[in-house]
């Protein structure tokens, strides 16, 4: 090959080069990414799909413990935001100025129950530790790791608050998040298990033995955020994720929509205001002006 053949393949190989990586850039920036606790797996799925289907925009989900995409944040991933199942994983980045605090409010709730694998009719008292220990067998009970996966913090304080924690302690198969705990009891590896309510709406291999009553643990809430990196657009999904349409579609899934403190329902005549302080709100949480669509 000459040199002159060997300079027009190098130059073609650096266009090559350069286009790819221009075109991945392009297709980065008009894309969000949204980290959320895997508990919101199949209603995020619906959700996002809603919005990029309203607007246009892609939005790429990450699903996990609320634990491991916090640290993951912390590490440089590129999420627009963040939705974590438990409030100390969210304070862990607003700590460390990883999220936009103005963006920050409680989107959700839900409630923590004890499942078994479908067709299973003991007849449990969260109360009574012999029926649960009959229950349990000589098996063991599934959750989330209590240290990183929040449904198992949830789960190991109201075992504890209930007396049941001594029975069943030694007696644990922990996951690296809910639905893994699901999927135990799911697949008939665990006679037992602590799921939140939602997820046992969405597996047909399960049934629901027992709730927990919200006195034996934290309120359970799912607050979300716009990450300090977050593009301009990511504020529309914050936005779209407390309309009714987003709202109607948790709800289906058996979460129970949070009311923003100090939102309260409008009149017609007071549309026009409220789409401006809505624009105000989304300028603030951002740092700079947001285009809102008419």
């Amino acid at each position: 090959m000459t040199l002159v053949a060997r300079i027009r393949l190098i130059c073609l190989v650096a266009v090559l080069c350069i286009t790819t990586g221009m075109s991945r850039a392009t297709e980065r920036a008009g894309s969000l990414t949204v980290y959320a606790a895997a508990s919101l797996t199949d209603a995020m799925q619906d959700v996002t799909r809603q919005f990029t289907l309203a607007t246009g925009t892609p939005v790429r989900l990450s699903f996990a413990s609320s634990a491991i995409l916090a640290r993951q944040i912390e590490a440089g991933a590129g999420a627009d935001l963040f939705v974590s199942a438990d409030q100390e994983w969210m304070d862990y980045l607003e700590r460390r100025q990883l999220v936009r605090k103005a963006s920050r409010h409680d989107l959700l709730g839900n409630r923590l129950v004890l499942i078994a694998p479908a067709g299973n009719v003991a007849d449990i008292s969260l109360a009574d530790v012999a029926s649960v220990r009959a229950a349990l067998g000589s098996g063991r009970l599934a959750l989330g790791e209590p240290q990183t996966v929040p449904a198992g913090r949830y789960a190991r304080d109201a075992l504890q608050a209930l007396g049941v924690w001594p029975l069943v302690e030694g007696r644990l198969v922990y996951a690296d998040n809910v639905r893994s705990a699901l999927a135990f009891v799911a697949r008939g590896e665990a006679p037992l298990g602590v799921v939140y309510a939602t997820d046992a709406r969405i597996e047909k291999r399960v049934v629901v033995l027992a709730e927990f009553p919200p006195s034996s643990h934290q309120p359970i809430t799912y607050p979300v955020a716009l990450t300090s990196r977050a593009s301009p657009a990511a504020a529309r999904l914050l936005q779209f994720l407390q309309q009714p349409e987003a709202q109607a579609i948790f709800q289906r899934y058996g979460f129970v929509p949070i009311k923003p403190v100090g939102k309260g329902g409008a009149s017609s005549g007071a549309a026009r205001d409220n789409k401006a302080q809505a624009k105000h709100k989304l300028d603030e949480m951002m740092g700079s002006p947001v285009v809102v669509p008419n």
